[in-house]
Formats: C-alpha cells, sequence, structure tokens
C-alpha cells in the first residue's frame, strides 16, 4: 500500500514500530465459541498507536480499528440453505479471501476485515521495518467502510455486492482452512460470477463474467458491447467514494442480451477496500502524498486537480468504453445521481454500521457525503475534460468501417460501423462529434479484420486523426474533397501489410511503422488492460 523512501528508516526505526505479528497482538478470543452466537471483537486493535507515531504517520481510521464491535458467529452449517463448504483460498495482495460454495452450486466469499499489503513484498522483507511499516498503514482503510455501500450503490443505480458483517469462530468445519481463517471478521457476501438469477444487484444477470472474460468478447465483436452510461454512472460513484483502486480486476460485468442478437454488459463493481481512503493526516504520509498523487484522501471536498490522480488506475478502462459519451452524458448521469443521493439515502445507509463504529465516524460521514454528493456534476465535466484531451477509438478482430466526415469549422464525426460481407455499412457501433477546443486528436485503431477507414470532406486540421492499420488488409480512401483542399492533421500508420491507400499523400501523412503489441489486434489490445 505504502511504497517507503529510504530517508525515512532512521525516523521509523525512532519511532519504534513493533515487531510483534497482528495475529498476536490482536484480541484472543474464547477458544469454544457456540454457533449463532454474539461476540464482541476488535477489527485491528494493534493500529491503535501512540500520539507520536499518528503525528508522523497518520491518525487514519485507529480508532473504529481498535474499537470493539458486536458482530454475529458465522456458522457454516446454516449460513445459506444446505450449509457452506470452503473450497478455495484467494484474494488479493490485501484481502485474504475465502471461497464458499452452497449446494446448489452458488458461489460466496468471506473477506477479511483486516488486510496486510506485505504479501506483495519479498519475504525477507515482510517481516522487518518496511513490512512493519506496510501493515500498519492498514489504518489508511476504514474496517467497516464497504458495509455501508450497498445502500449508497442501490439508490444510485449502481449494481453492487451485500456484505455482511461476521466473525468467523475456529470451526472444525473449515477443515484444511482452519488455521489460516479462524477467529477473525469478515464479510460474507456474493460471489459475482456464474448464474445470478437470484441477486437483483447483479441485475438478476444468468451470465456474470470477468472483466478478462468481457474484454475477450468486445475486441473479438461487435456485437458484444458495454453500456456506456450504466458504467460512467458506476465510475462517478466511485469518485463519491472515493475509492481510487479501480483497475480492471476489481470489476466483473453482467452480461444481458440486447436487440439483433447483440450482447449488452453492464458494470459489477468489488472490492471496495480502498473507499474512504484517508491517508495524508501525517507529516510523513501527507509528504508520500504529494509523490503518490493516486493516494486520495476522502475529504469534503472532491478537488478538480485530483480528479486525475484519483481515476488513474481506471483510466485505460474508462478511455475504451466511455469513448461515445459526450459531454451532455456525463452532466445527465452526474445530475441524476446528485438528485437520487438524498440526504435520507446518507442517514440509512450509516445506520447498517454498528453502533460503535457510527459513533467514532457516522458523523464525519454523513457530512463529507453530502459535500461531494453536491460536486458530482462539475467532477463530471472535469472527467469529461481529461477524457476528452487525446481519444483512443478501437475496433475489434472484425472488419469495421471508420467514417471520419468534417462537420464545419473546428468539428468532425466520427463514426464506426460493422463491415457486411457485401461492403455496405452493418450495425453502427458508435458515433462522435469531436471539437478541436476540447480534443486535440483522435486514435483510430482497426485492430484485427480487413477495415475500411474513410475521410470524408476535409477535416478541421485543428483536429489531429491518427490512423492505424492493426491487422489484416485494410483500405484507407478519401472522398468528397473539396478543390484546392489544404493539407489536414491526418497521419496514417501503415504497416505495409498489404492495405490500399487512395488518399493524396499532399493532404494526409502516411509514416511506415511496426505496429505495438497493444495496437495490432485483439489480444495485444488487452494489454492495454493488464489482462493478456
Amino acid at each position: 500500500m505504502l511504497t517507503l523512501l529510504p530517508t525515512y528508516r532512521l525516523l521509523l526505526l525512532a519511532l519504534s514500530l513493533p515487531a510483534a505479528s497482528p495475529r498476536a497482538q490482536a484480541q484472543a478470543p474464547p477458544s469454544v465459541i457456540p454457533a449463532d452466537s454474539l461476540v464482541h471483537v476488535a477489527a485491528g486493535p494493534q493500529y491503535n498507536r501512540g500520539w507520536l507515531h499518528q503525528l508522523m504517520w497518520g491518525f487514519h481510521y485507529r480508532k473504529e480499528w481498535a474499537e470493539p464491535v458486536t458482530a454475529p458467529v458465522f456458522n457454516l452449517r446454516t449460513a445459506v440453505p444446505g450449509g457452506l463448504k470452503p473450497v478455495k483460498e484467494g484474494g488479493s495482495f490485501q484481502t485474504r479471501n475465502l471461497r464458499l460454495v452452497a449446494p446448489d452450486g452458488r458461489q460466496y466469499v468471506l473477506r477479511s476485515v483486516d488486510k496486510d499489503a506485505t504479501a506483495a513484498l519479498p519475504e525477507d522483507l515482510r517481516n522487518g521495518w518496511i513490512g512493519r511499516l506496510m501493515k500498519d498503514q492498514t489504518s489508511v482503510i476504514h474496517p467497516y467502510g464497504a458495509y455501508i455501500v450497498p445502500r449508497l450503490a442501490q439508490a444510485a443505480g449502481v449494481y453492487h455486492t451485500n456484505p455482511r458483517l461476521y466473525f468467523l469462530p475456529d470451526d472444525p468445519a473449515l477443515g484444511e482452512f482452519r488455521q489460516a481463517f479462524a477467529n477473525a471478521l469478515y464479510l460474507f457476501e456474493e460471489r459475482p460470477e456464474g448464474d445470478q438469477r437470484m441477486v437483483s444487484s447483479f441485475g438478476a444477470s444468468n451470465q456474470v463474467v470477468s472483466s478478462k472474460h468481457a474484454f475477450t468478447q468486445l475486441v473479438a465483436t461487435p456485437r458484444v458491447h458495454v453500456d456506456a452510461r450504466h458504467y460512467l454512472r458506476s465510475r462517478l460513484f466511485d469518485m463519491w467514494l472515493g475509492d481510487w483502486s479501480r483497475r480492471e480486476d476489481q470489476w466483473r460485468w453482467a452480461a444481458f442480451r440486447g436487440p439483433d442478437s447483440t450482447t449488452v454488459l453492464r458494470a459489477i463493481p468489488r472490492d471496495r477496500d480502498h473507499a474512504f481512503f484517508k491517508f495524508d493526516d501525517g507529516v510523513l504520509t501527507r509528504i508520500v502524498s504529494f509523490v503518490k498523487t493516486n493516494y486520495q484522501t476522502f475529504t469534503r471536498d472532491i478537488k478538480l486537480h485530483d480528479v486525475e490522480g484519483l481515476n488513474r488506475a481506471a483510466r485505460p478502462m474508462d478511455k475504451s468504453l466511455l469513448v461515445y459519451l459526450t459531454a451532455q452524458d456525463f452532466h445527465q448521469v452526474a445530475d441524476s445521481m446528485r438528485l437520487a443521493l438524498t440526504d435520507k439515502v446518507i442517514a440509512e445507509a450509516l445506520q447498517v454500521w454498528p453502533k460503535e463504529v457510527y459513533a467514532l465516524s457516522g458523523e464525519e460521514f454523513q457530512q463529507k457525503l453530502q459535500s461531494r454528493r453536491e460536486q458530482l456534476p462539475r467532477v463530471a465535466e472535469e472527467f469529461y475534460r481529461q477524457l476528452a484531451r487525446d481519444v483512443e477509438i478501437p475496433g475489434t478482430d472484425q472488419p469495421e468501417r471508420f467514417v471520419v466526415e468534417a462537420a464545419g469549422p473546428w468539428q468532425a464525426w466520427v463514426r464506426v460501423y460493422a463491415l457486411r460481407p457485401d461492403g455496405n455499412n452493418g450495425r453502427l457501433i458508435g458515433q462522435r462529434l469531436f471539437d478541436a477546443r476540447q480534443t486535440g486528436s483522435v486514435s483510430l485503431f482497426g485492430l484485427g479484420g480487413n477495415d475500411e477507414f474513410q475521410l470524408v470532406g476535409q477535416p478541421d486540421r485543428r483536429l489531429r486523426i491518427r490512423i492505424y492499420d492493426g491487422q489484416g488488409q485494410d483500405l484507407v480512401q478519401q472522398l468528397q474533397v473539396p478543390p484546392r483542399a489544404l493539407k489536414t492533421r491526418v497521419t496514417i500508420y501503415d504497416s505495409g501489410d498489404g492495405n490500399l491507400l487512395k488518399v493524396d499523400k499532399k493532404q494526409v501523412d502516411i509514416e511506415a511503422y511496426q505496429p505495438k503489441a497493444n495496437e495490432y489486434d485483439g489480444p495485444g489490445w488487452l494489454l492495454r488492460h493488464r489482462l493478456y
């Protein structure tokens, strides 16, 4: 979670970080806990540190971690009808997950409330001062932050999991996972994968797939597309929560049958570990925040100059999936969310916290969520502005026709069609009117298939157009060129694999080049999304 600068080492040693393991410091529960009872336990008492340490390394959510809460005991035999069987350990470098399967095949997961980022370190560093500091900085995460998200997401029109807080005892039914998982707090939730027709918060989809599966389909065929406005709603919701870690593996995708036998994918955000992040409230962590601008602290204000850092992890997805949305789309979605996330909704969401946690965080979160809600329209405007600077429009590994049409001063239309075998336009994949006062460049990527690129009229030279042919033998041609046309700012990057270029070289630049792996075809494009 935190990359420590070498100059901090003496300060760290002076503060004498403890060497004891987190499990050794945690409260010791009774050796035998009856099923279906209640326990009173803290999620992370080891994060309750002295004033000097907190001054230097952050006050964070240490009080919330150290505060004991009342939680029901998790009973594998009665959690769902027929009981649950532990089958697999998983999780990221921070959260430890235990996958569970019900008799009907539906899958669930227990996600650890406490985190441990030291798994990302080499083994010889995990128990040293760097490992201890990284573990200590788990306190930047609110231990029960994910717990309030479902009610907020429901109001915002965003898909969501439904975590419930439990204490997992030392249960023999855990089998081989008993030693690693017993005696800790967990969030129990549905695992968003496969047939989820019984889960309305996943859209009651009969097929929920991973990001790798979804993006593989997106680049394989134009008959699969993402509901872009729904994805935008999810992304603005992320910003409202201050959730800056939204890389591709933090999502699942609910598939639905669309018109003309197409498939529509809608986003399911998961893993809210970095929502409500509180990082810059220590002397040294504030210094680090100037360098790691993606470490966004959940404050009353969403500063416009922080929007880039807040969205850096999801930028490849945003550029691909939001490419055909307009500024008006961004404004409409943000304004509808602002109206839906009422004070009453926020208050109801916070009431699900254990009363001990609400006493510590309730008022703070109420004020921050209300303030950030009012800023959603201007944040959406800034988000659009950043994405509009330089636009990338991918095709698929099937044949497409890209049409760039002059639309007067400053402006040009870009339309992308599926290309039928008879050479006519098939289904319109997407279109957008670009304005050089907002957009500096538009890059078109044919990827696979024998694609066509048409330049209709004289695109305004203040708008740079880049054409990347990719795999296949492509056609690039100019149509309706006006007399005495001036030189455009269109560049064709020709890989030399048999493309046919019907253009005036006095008006259009042609450059020979070797396509990069992530410019060549569908599997290559997945490299941009860290999925191949």
